[in-house]
């Protein structure tokens, strides 16, 4: 079944707390849940860590608890350093009924540093089949407790571009799936179509994220860092004109697949210049009648 989902990003960034400090969380739940209508929402700092606790809000505003973030440390520490880190991460997801935990490495990530996405790390054909294999070690773990380890290939990592995906991909196992991101892939390079083609056998999760191609070209011609470009509004949502990700090819590769799970609109905005409630409302739409275009979900 596809559900669609949102994250409180687009509301209250968690990379920078500033955007949307304003907003009550109360809002954030309202709008999404009884005036957009998603299915659920994913993890954000306003939530509450207890698992019950924020079992009871979410349900309260009609909303399920997706899945979240987790930020993985495997360059820098132990697996069972690692496994030990996620197991409280886990038992959330576990109590709130979440088929996916949502994983990247950031231990020398620079999407959070004020500099260049032009300095992220990159690993050599070694380093990143020892990183796979790690990983693959973890995911294993959480598949003993019923959940899809999904890793989120993201600018600023080791995991960016086409050819890391590529890559990481091939050095892991069948434990490990992919959150696929259609505004990371284009904005590393990639072709969304032809990278979810080559890889939609293990994808478990999706994010619906689009990308204004001249701020992307700010940030690239002058050397910005990430944040700087979420702040210049580098995303959008699906149906915004001025975002360059075509999203019904997409959408038509999962349908031809038989795409099971949630697609998710996590597109990170400045809440003061580009209102969550019409933004998020547009994406949905979207996603909405081009799945029902593409075969993806029957029409209702």
């Amino acid at each position: 079944m596809i559900r669609f989902g949102t994250n409180p990003i687009a509301w209250a960034n968690d990379d920078d707390p500033s955007l949307g400090a304003d907003i009550p969380t109360a809002r954030i739940l309202h709008e999404a849940g009884e005036l957009i209508g998603f299915d659920g929402i994913e993890n954000g700092h306003r939530w509450p860590d207890d698992p019950e606790e924020l079992r009871v809000l979410l349900a309260g505003y009609g909303l399920a608890f997706i899945s979240g973030w987790h930020s993985m440390n495997l360059l820098a520490q132990s697996v069972e350093d690692e496994i030990r880190a996620i197991q409280p991460h886990l038992d959330k997801l576990a109590h709130n009924g979440c088929k996916v935990a949502i994983v990247c490495e950031t231990s020398n990530s620079v999407q959070g540093l004020a500099q260049s996405l032009s300095t992220r790390p990159v690993l050599n054909a070694a380093g990143m089949r020892d990183f796979g294999a790690k990983v693959e070690a973890v995911a294993a773990h959480c598949a003993t407790h019923g959940i899809d380890l999904v890793y989120h290939h993201h600018m600023g990592t080791v995991v960016q571009s086409p050819d890391d995906i590529d890559a990481f991909m091939a050095a892991t196992g069948p434990h490990t799936k992919l959150l696929f991101d259609a505004g990371h892939c284009w904005f590393g390079g990639g072709d969304p179509v032809e990278v979810l083609t080559r890889h939609v056998d293990r994808v478990r999760h999706v994010h619906a994220k689009n990308v204004r191609p001249g701020v992307k070209a700010r940030v690239e011609g002058g050397g910005l860092s990430f944040m700087d470009g979420v702040r210049a509004g580098v995303f959008t949502v699906p149906g915004d004109q001025d975002g360059a990700v075509d999203f019904e090819p997409l959408l038509a590769v999962l349908a031809r697949h038989g795409y099971d799970g949630w697609i998710v609109i996590e597109a990170e905005q400045d809440p003061a210049t580009r209102n969550p409630l019409l933004y998020q409302t547009l994406g949905l739409h979207t996603l909405r009648r081009l799945a029902v275009k593409t075969g993806l979900m029957p029409a209702q």
